[in-house]
């Protein structure tokens, strides 16, 4: 009898849960019947049959090459865009599309124009579309593509190292200054080094909504920024917390180098764009201002060591992960990547400097006396780290 019932109460309990899963499945089919209705039977189109099609094109990449002009272009719209005609400085072109000149929604394609362009001067270009819409995009200064040399290739391999590797390193030499610091000294710095990455998150955000400002629109290039972000803390605190403890010590260490080799990429990236442009005064501005801003990030990875003692290898290692990425987002800069992707590597970075910030923040609370984290010292180390890195921005 015992055992019948068992049966029994099995049996419900399995038609319970195939009733669940039903359940559950009902609101997705609903989903995929409305959309079917939509998408297929297309019943808005009789409403909008007599509108002209929306029509979109970003010119993500130009490429000059000796007597050709290249475009990188995107394009979205209601219809399938067809490019009709090309004017160059005026005039109308030849031109070939690849792979096809009907370029479909979010469909990217490149647009050659054979042309004699003339180095260091200004071109304006005007796409026509088959239905007679035009975009404009100009060349500020025409330049060669810096990619197609190897010597030229080297040089900013150079230039990255300068910019990132070179001036971490050298921040990381002030470990000696801070080892074996008193705990109330300790606390400043802690301060000091949320004030640095302070400004470097709102840096990083800014520069992330700016290029996705030149993204094609229906890519929703802002958001993503703000998303990736957000996912980009998530995945860090989850990563940085699996033990069950919050990050000390050469962990946050390797956190923070993290997020300012992120956030040097991005840097990379804005260096090559200028020296691909031609703005080569732009370009050692730029160059300088990073430098500077990367000896301050150098002392910001030191901190959290200031009670071990790391070897040798540790510091190098730290060095490489927040200075080398530089060097690839100068070369990639230099062969003009999408703003897209620029603004997806601005907005990981941003996240895992708000990521570092959260941790050190955990760590200075931890370290506390009675009265709590807020004290009039660090007060003043938070905002001495925001005006050393408003500073050098400015000087830039």
């Amino acid at each position: 009898m015992s055992a019948e019932l068992d049966r029994t109460i099995t049996a419900q309990r399995g038609l319970q849960t195939e009733m669940r899963w039903l359940w559950l499945a009902l609101p997705a089919l609903c989903l995929v019947a409305i959309l079917s209705v939509v998408l297929i039977g297309r019943p808005l189109d009789q409403l909008t049959a007599s509108a002209p099609p929306v029509e979109e094109i970003s010119v993500e990449a130009v490429t000059l090459t000796p007597g050709l002009i290249s475009l990188a272009v995107r394009a979205d719209g209601s219809a399938p865009i067809t490019i009709a005609q090309v004017q160059v400085d005026g005039a109308y072109r030849m031109f070939t599309a690849l792979p096809s000149k009907t370029v479909g929604r979010l469909e990217a394609a490149r647009i050659e124009i054979p042309y004699p362009w003339i180095e260091g001067e200004a071109h304006h270009l005007l796409i026509v579309t088959a239905s007679g819409a035009t975009f404009e995009h100009s060349i500020e200064v025409a330049v060669t593509d810096l990619t197609t040399s190897a010597a030229t290739a080297v040089q900013m391999i150079l230039v990255g190292l300068f910019l990132g590797f070179a001036p971490v390193a050298a921040g990381l030499l002030a470990f000696p200054a801070f080892s074996r610091a008193s705990p109330r000294t300790m606390n400043f710095l802690l301060a000091l080094t949320i004030g640095l990455l302070g400004y470097l998150f709102v840096d990083t955000l800014s520069e992330g909504l700016e290029s996705a400002a030149g993204a094609l629109g229906r890519l929703r290039a802002e958001s993503l920024v703000w998303v990736s972000a957000a996912a980009s803390v998530l995945v860090l605190m989850a990563i940085g917390r699996r033990k069950g403890r919050p990050p000390e010590g050469r962990a946050l260490a390797v956190f923070i180098a993290f997020g300012i080799g992120v956030h040097n990429f991005g840097e990379g990236l804005a260096v090559g764009a200028a020296l691909a442009t031609g703005a080569g005064a732009l370009a050692t501005f730029l160059v300088v201002g990073f430098i500077i801003h990367n000896v301050s990030e150098g002392v910001a990875i030191s901190i959290p060591l200031a009670d071990r003692q790391p070897s040798f290898l540790t510091f190098l290692g730290l060095a490489a992960l927040a200075g080398l990425p530089a060097t690839p987002g100068v070369l990639l800069g230099a062969a003009a990547v999408s703003p897209y992707l620029t603004a997806l590597c601005f907005g990981v970075g941003a996240g895992a400097i708000l990521q570092v910030i959260i941790e050190i923040g955990a760590m200075l609370r931890r370290r506390a006396p009675t009265g709590g984290p807020i004290t009039m010292a660090n007060l003043l180390g938070v905002t001495l780290g925001l005006a050393v890195m408003y500073g050098t921005a400015v000087f830039v």
